[in-house]
């Protein structure tokens, strides 16, 4: 992880030190993730065919009275080195679908994503649209405490095939 500076502002109100205790349990699908990662195996598609593998960081973090989860997702830059946010994530549960509301937004590429997620089997599977308008997928799998693998596929045949777009394989960084 690429040391930033400490002083960064924090908004009064949006952190928390954990779930709501009255829907902790529910909250623990994407709970288990607050912390801090490390992006140990990146691979990106490229329309012509190439990868780019640049590494990076997420942290996950409790928010709005513990009742959300927000992760920020960073690359690492190497002139200079610094960790750059690519984008972040509001995720909240919604017991009225028994599902979460998945919110991603990136500045960086002018990206506004909805997703719609629950677990599946094993796995935690978000359903949405690509930018482009596609069906996509989300999948957070092999899951244990201390590691995770995220993909994300599309389709462009109607949900026939899906075709895998990004994939990362994610270790969880150890305190300092």
């Amino acid at each position: 992880m690429i040391t930033e500076p400490t002083n960064k502002h924090v908004i009064k109100g949006l952190g928390a030190d954990g779930p709501d205790p009255n829907m902790r349990e529910k909250l623990m699908l994407f709970g288990q993730f607050v912390g801090d990662w490390d992006i140990v195996e990146p691979r990106y598609a490229q329309p012509d065919g190439t990868e780019i593998k640049r590494k990076g960081e997420i942290h996950f973090g409790w928010i709005l009275d513990g009742r959300a989860i927000q992760d920020v997702w960073m690359t690492h830059q190497e002139k200079p080195p610094r960790a750059v946010p690519a984008g972040t994530t509001i995720r909240f549960y919604d017991s009225k679908t028994d599902a979460w509301h998945c919110i991603w937004i990136s500045p960086l590429h002018g990206i506004i994503q909805t997703f719609l997620a629950r677990k599946v089997s094993d796995e935690i599977v978000l359903e949405g649209k690509s930018k482009e308008g596609f069906p996509e997928r989300w999948i957070f799998s092999e899951i244990t405490g201390n590691s995770f693998r995220w993909r994300s596929v599309e389709s462009h045949d109607n949900r026939n095939t899906w075709q895998l777009t990004e994939e990362v394989r994610v270790r969880r960084t150890l305190a300092r």
